[in-house]
């Protein structure tokens, strides 16, 4: 699973914002890395897609090299936890504001685990 441009290469945007999704080796899931705004998110709604459509029991999605994730990029996980089937997401070393986020509109959505930095 890559969440890539059209030609192949990572999602960039004008002013340079890159983001980088590929599978997590070992586990189901993905490993994202770069930012998740605007200008990336088709790539970051890409590649949840394609981990709900892989989804087991659990999906690891490991962001420690993401620097920067907006509230509508935090959504769309949240979205996509909500329509699983079952079991959840276990979200490692998210940006500090991912958890906060979050806490912040999905208080009591248990499908999502965040392990911190």
């Amino acid at each position: 699973m890559d969440a890539t441009s059209p030609a192949g290469g990572p999602s960039r945007d004008r002013g340079g914002a890159v983001l980088e999704v590929g599978p997590l080796p070992g586990r189901p899931g993905i490993r994202a890395s770069g930012e998740i705004g605007v200008t990336t998110r088709r790539s970051w709604e890409n590649a949840l897609t394609e981990l709900s459509r892989r989804h087991a029991d659990v999906s690891y999605v490991e962001l420690s090299g993401v620097r920067f994730v907006d509230v509508a990029g935090v959504a769309a996980l949240a979205v996509t936890a909500m329509n699983l089937p079952g079991g959840r997401v276990v979200v490692e070393q998210p940006p500090p504001q991912l958890p906060r986020v979050l806490e912040l509109f999905w208080p009591s959505l248990r499908r999502i685990e965040v392990a911190p930095r």
